[in-house]
C-alpha cells in the first residue's frame, strides 16, 4: 500500500505526537490570550464581562485547557492548508496582493522587518505629512507623559494634546462612562477616531497617549507612521508611587495584588513600547532632568542631515 494509504491506522507513536501537538497548541492559545489581557491592562473578571464568557472558562483556557472545538477547527484549517485564522477572519476575504505580501514578509529573516517597515512608512505614509512634527509619548501611567509633554509643547511653541481628553471628547463622555457602556472594544474605536482626528487638524503638536494604546495593533501603527514616537520608562514601582502620588489608583484599586499586576502589565507591553523612536528613562531622576534629556533627543531627530520623507 502507498504511503498516504487513508486505511491505515495511526500508531499509538502517531496519536501521542498528536496529543502532544494539541497540548502545545491550547497552551500557545492560552499564552496569548493571557498575554493580549495583560498588555491591555485588563482583569479576567472585566475580559469576562465584556466578552460574556465566565471567568472560569477564561482561566482553563489560559491555562491551557481550551474547548475541545478549538482543535476540531484546527485540524479543519490543517486538511484545508490554510492558516486557523483565515477561517475566523470576520472580514470577507482579503485581496490577492495582501496575501502575496503577507507571505514575502514572512520570508524575510526578522531582523529585516524594522528596516521594511521604515521603508513602506516613507514611501507610503506621507498622508498627515511629516511624522517628526509631532512628538507622541508612550508609556504607562505614571511616566510623566503629561507633565513632560505639556512643557515640551511649551518649549516647541506647539499645542499638546492629551488624548485621553480627546476620547471623552470623541465620545461626549467620560473615560469610566465609555467603558461602563461600551466596553474594552467600544473604548478603541473612540480611541481611533480621536487620534486620527488629532492628526489631521495638527501637523504639529505634542501628544500624551493613553498607556494601553500600543496594545491595539492599528492604532498603535498609526502612531508610529505619523508621530515621532517617544518611549518615558520607569520601573514600575516608580510608576505606582507616582500614580499614588495623584491619588489616583486606578486600575489597581482594591487589589492587594497591585505591584504583581503593574509589572504583568508593564511586561506585556515591553516590545511594543521598545518600538518607539526614543526611549528616556526617567527612574530617579528630576522631572527637569528628564524634560532636558527629552527636548535633546527630539531636538536631534530634527537635524538638518535627517532624511526628511
Amino acid at each position: 500500500m502507498g504511503a498516504h494509504d487513508p486505511s491505515r491506522k495511526p500508531s499509538r507513536k502517531d496519536e501521542a505526537t498528536v496529543i502532544e501537538l494539541d497540548r502545545a497548541f491550547l497552551q500557545r492559545l492560552g499564552d496569548r490570550v493571557r498575554e493580549a489581557r495583560a498588555r491591555r491592562g485588563m482583569t479576567r473578571k472585566l475580559l469576562a464581562r465584556d466578552s460574556g464568557v465566565s471567568e472560569r472558562y477564561l482561566a482553563q483556557l489560559e491555562s491551557g485547557r481550551g474547548n475541545v472545538s478549538v482543535l476540531l477547527l484546527r485540524q479543519i484549517a490543517q486538511a484545508l492548508n490554510l492558516p486557523i485564522n483565515e477561517l475566523v477572519r470576520e472580514e470577507n476575504g482579503q485581496s490577492v496582493e495582501l496575501t502575496l505580501i503577507e507571505q514575502f514578509l514572512k520570508r524575510l529573516p526578522a531582523a529585516k522587518l524594522p528596516e521594511v517597515r521604515e521603508r513602506l512608512m516613507r514611501e507610503f505614509g506621507a498622508k498627515y505629512g511629516n511624522r517628526e512634527d509631532r512628538i507622541a509619548l508612550v508609556g504607562l501611567r505614571g511616566a510623566g507623559k503629561s507633565t513632560l509633554g505639556g512643557e515640551l509643547a511649551r518649549r516647541l511653541g506647539v499645542p499638546f494634546v492629551e488624548l485621553d481628553r480627546e476620547i471623552e471628547a470623541e465620545a461626549g463622555t467620560s473615560l469610566h462612562e465609555i467603558f461602563l457602556l461600551h466596553g474594552q472594544a467600544g473604548f478603541r474605536r473612540y480611541e481611533r477616531r480621536a487620534l486620527e482626528r488629532v492628526l489631521e487638524n495638527n501637523e504639529r503638536c505634542v501628544i500624551a497617549t493613553g498607556g494601553s494604546l500600543v496594545s491595539e495593533p492599528g492604532t498603535f501603527d498609526l502612531l508610529l507612521s505619523t508621530c515621532l514616537t517617544v518611549w518615558l520608562k520607569a520601573a514600575p514601582e516608580e510608576h505606582m508611587a507616582r500614580v499614588a502620588a495623584q491619588g489616583d489608583y486606578r486600575p489597581m484599586a482594591g487589589n492587594r495584588e497591585a505591584m504583581d499586576d503593574l509589572r504583568r502589565i508593564l511586561a506585556g507591553r515591553e516590545k511594543l513600547y521598545a518600538q518607539a523612536d526614543v526611549t528616556i528613562d526617567t527612574a530617579d531622576r528630576s522631572a527637569a532632568a528628564s524634560l532636558d534629556e527629552l527636548a535633546r533627543a527630539v531636538a536631534r531627530k530634527h537635524t538638518p542631515t535627517k532624511e526628511r520623507s
